[in-house]
């Protein structure tokens, strides 16, 4: 499961709310692509500490609609739109089966490249069905647990599926709060 910071550190939040605006535009933008977010998140400086940016960023977040929060998720790639990207992140899986004997690391690959294949082609399907790509916070997670994820939520009413994504990108926003760097 991916952790969500509760706080960020002091060093965060003192970087912007010093930075100018438009550094912090840039710095919150690259955080979440929702334009009204980002100026809303500006003009809520200072923070009085990490707790109350990472509040902020909730409420404003929650108060978007249902437009911002699309033009959110159209700044983000395609997860599985490209089969050798999709290897590529996912190599780490490959890596960890060296220590495993040489059966495990064949069943392993074949089911690796199944997955991403299946992987794509999922997104294709829920993005046709749905009308935007399957946002979920992939931090710490392989291909099979994203594929299992996307398969289990192709069957939720269209309302509620976005609900859910818009969810997952409140947990990716605030991963990437925590690592702002202005300075």
């Amino acid at each position: 499961m991916t952790e969500v910071p509760v706080d960020l550190p002091a060093s965060v939040v003192d970087a912007l709310n010093r930075a100018p605006r438009e550094q912090a535009t840039v710095a919150l933008a690259a955080c979440c692509g929702a334009k009204r977010w980002v100026e809303a998140m500006v003009d809520a400086r200072p923070f009085s500490n990490g707790l109350s940016l990472l509040v902020a960023a909730e409420r404003i977040w929650q108060s978007l609609g249902r437009d911002d929060v699309l033009e959110a998720f159209s700044h983000h790639p395609r997860i599985g739109g490209d089969l050798k990207a999709l290897r590529e992140k996912f190599a780490h899986v490959e890596a960890q089966s060296k220590d495993w004997s040489e059966g495990e690391q064949s069943g392993v690959a074949e089911a690796a490249e199944e997955t991403l294949m299946a992987l794509r082609d999922g997104n294709v399907a829920y993005e046709k069905r749905f009308g935007h790509i399957f946002i979920v916070c992939a931090s710490g997670k392989t291909a099979a647990e994203m594929l299992a994820l996307l398969q289990a939520r192709m069957h939720n009413d269209p309302d509620a599926e976005l609900a859910i994504a818009a969810g997952e990108q409140a947990k990716i926003t605030k991963l990437r709060l925590a690592k702002l760097d202005l300075d």
